[in-house]
């Protein structure tokens, strides 16, 4: 039986956010759901991610701000990098006038993320006032995006959130096939440089899954991103010998 839906809090532009351990319960209506309302300020934002919550709403909906138990994370060492996608890296490293690259073109990748999240679907959860915070939070050097590029041409990508170590995925999208496999890898294999714990998926998919991504509780989740977010701040920056992360290259033999 589901449990009901108990009292939240509703944001003025000065309330702080709630602990995230202060979420809906498992088996409620809303489970996850931590607070309502607010806005979508930088300083906001930065609080939420450092308490490990995220917002998620849908237009005419007010800014909805969640933190679901368990959550879904992907150690880079549980990468599950499968022949086919092996293949298909090897085959864009191999290939002149490709390039995977951080941040030049983040805008342009968190608006295709929108335009692919609507397909088939009435709407997105990345709305304009969306699409706005996180340039913003981008300037700041807060979120980062990993994009795959062919010939001069943007071709799959995605963008994440970080704070120190504590790395967060949000959306991708793809105009070619294995576009957005290949900017994850790169990310993945970026982080396993960078000794990331993880990388944050929010919530649990079967592609996900699939890719080596497992479910955590909340509480190892919180525990966790508390630790790496006082790290260094990484140096945004995808060098081809991070590809060695993942597939090694051979030595010759003597």
């Amino acid at each position: 039986m589901n449990q009901r839906t108990q009292p939240f809090v509703w944001l003025n532009t000065d309330t702080e956010l709630p602990h995230a351990t202060a979420a809906q319960p498992k088996g409620s209506e809303l489970a996850g759901l931590v607070a309502a309302g607010g806005d979508l300020s930088l300083p906001r934002l930065y609080e939420a991610y450092r308490k490990g919550i995220f917002p998620w709403f849908s237009d005419g909906q007010p800014v909805l701000w969640w933190s679901p138990d368990p959550r879904m994370v992907l150690k880079p060492g549980d990468f599950k990098l499968h022949r086919s996608l092996r293949q298909a890296i090897q085959k864009f490293i191999a290939t002149p006038g490709t390039e995977l690259k951080f941040d030049s073109a983040f805008t342009q990748v968190i608006t295709n993320c929108a335009q692919s999240s609507r397909a088939g679907q009435s709407g997105t959860w990345i709305v304009s006032d969306m699409i706005d915070a996180y340039v913003a939070l981008h300037e700041a050097g807060l979120a980062h995006s990993v994009e795959t590029w062919v010939k001069g041409q943007l071709v799959g990508g995605l963008y994440c959130v970080a704070i120190g170590q504590a790395v967060f995925g949000e959306s991708m999208f793809a105009f070619q096939t294995d576009a957005s496999k290949i900017a994850l890898a790169g990310l993945v294999a970026f982080s396993k440089a960078n000794q990331v714990s993880w990388i944050d998926c929010q919530q649990n998919t079967r592609h996900l899954a699939s890719l080596g991504a497992k479910e955590i509780d909340r509480d190892t989740f919180l525990a966790g991103i508390t630790a790496s977010q006082h790290a260094p701040f990484m140096d945004w920056q995808f060098m081809p010998i991070h590809w060695q992360e993942l597939i090694p290259t051979k030595k010759r033999q003597p």
